[in-house]
């Protein structure tokens, strides 16, 4: 097991409440979500989008959705776009490959967070390895979100 090391500075720091959830490997968070039977909804992914200037935001969303970029675009009146995959490894040195946890503002971004995943009853993160997720309770991730602005810009890609 191993938290990114910015993450659990975060936690801890923050004293919010977590369980780690140990799986076996996975390489995408859908995969995640079938190796740690958790239901694909219920964790949340990052996306990381970069606007005309440079600047960066994440956009937090169940795995089991994609992000609509025109709802995000008109919401903050910008013009994002995915960041490149090779581009987001060096963001996140402290994590492995695909397994960015939803965190933002640590790594100095901005973050906007879907609404279904503020309703659920627990939440479930990558902990910046592919063996790992952090269990929260609503008020624990709302608290792990900090300032983010909550939208509904996610769209269910499989139930």
């Amino acid at each position: 097991m191993t938290i990114a090391t910015r993450l659990n500075h975060y936690l801890s720091d923050h004293c919010i409440p977590y369980q780690t959830v140990n799986h076996s490997p996975s390489i995408s968070s859908l995969h995640t979500a079938i190796e740690a039977h958790v239901p694909p909804m219920h964790i949340a992914k990052g996306v990381i989008l970069e606007d005309h200037e440079g600047r960066h935001m994440m956009a937090v969303l169940p795995a089991n959705a994609k992000v609509s970029l025109s709802i995000l675009n008109d919401a903050f009146c910008a013009s994002y776009h995915l960041v490149k995959e090779h581009d987001v490894y060096n963001m996140f040195e402290d994590c492995r490959h695909g397994a960015v946890p939803p965190m933002g503002n640590v790594y100095h971004m901005s973050m906007v967070c879907d609404t279904t995943l503020a309703e659920l009853e627990h939440v479930y993160l990558e902990a910046g390895d592919h063996e790992t997720l952090i269990k929260l309770d609503r008020n624990a991730f709302k608290e792990f979100m900090g300032h983010s602005r909550y939208l509904s810009f996610a769209s269910q890609v499989f139930h």
